[in-house]
């Protein structure tokens, strides 16, 4: 049993012999468990590795604008019962909403154009962490995710704490806008949540960031860097709309 179950004390395995039908007192059990040398080992250090054989994501934490983005879908209707999905990516370092598009139906081809309007905007990322919906493991977004040189995290199924920071945001998200708007048109709610996402950028504090807005001149990166100059010029993050 101290072999079976190495992390357990004389105590506790006394407990499984008892259960067993071996009737002794725990006090036998720990003059034995201490002529046998019989120890509860060392906590094992955590390891930092980032991947499973199986490609999965492990502990995959954000360290620089840039390095890992999420993207997730958030469901909600208009006034008249339709539904609609919202796209929602962000970057975890910054805590920034990269995008949000809206539309009554998104598919694969659809994850794969708003991904190439940020890639072309701000350049890919290291990791793009998502669940495993197919929309996400779909071959055409592995391939383009591929091409440009970046990642895909995929979490392990039925965890959704380990893609916390997209789940973190779709619950503000849908509290702070989408349970107390009634959108009549998909029109109005593309051009409410866009507002939404402009103020959550540039004017909502967040506490992980001392409360200051997740904007992207809140955390500039090193200078001399694509991304850097990118984030400096209004005019350049002006030029392309991350909505159609």
């Amino acid at each position: 049993m101290a072999k079976q179950y190495g992390r357990y004390g004389y105590r506790p395995v006394t407990a499984l012999l008892n259960q067993s039908g071996w009737h002794v007192n725990h006090k036998r059990v720990e003059r034995i468990w201490k002529r046998e040398g019989l120890k509860v080992p060392p906590k094992q250090r955590k390891r930092g590795r980032l991947w499973l054989n199986d490609g999965s994501c492990i502990r995959l934490r954000p360290e620089r604008p840039n390095h890992v983005w999420s993207y997730d879908f958030v469901q909600d209707r208009t006034h008249d019962g339709r539904s609609y999905r919202i796209l929602v990516v962000i970057d975890e370092f910054t805590r920034e909403a990269l995008m949000l598009r809206v539309d009554r139906r998104l598919n694969s081809t659809d994850v794969v154009n708003a991904l190439t309007d940020l890639f072309i905007l701000r350049g890919p990322p290291e990791y793009i962490r998502s669940d495993n919906g197919p929309e996400f493991i779909a071959g055409i977004v592995r391939d383009w995710i591929a091409a440009v040189g970046a990642k895909t995290a995929y979490i392990t199924p039925g965890s959704p704490w380990e893609n916390g920071y997209v789940e973190s945001f779709n619950a503000r998200f849908r509290d702070e806008l989408l349970n107390g708007e009634v959108f009549t048109s998909l029109k109005e709610a593309k051009v409410l949540i866009e507002q939404w996402r402009q103020h959550y950028n540039t004017i909502r504090p967040h506490s992980a960031l001392g409360y200051r807005p997740p904007a992207p001149e809140s955390i500039i990166p090193p200078s001399g860097s694509a991304s850097s100059a990118a984030l400096r010029s209004p005019t350049r993050l002006a030029a392309k709309p991350t909505m159609h």
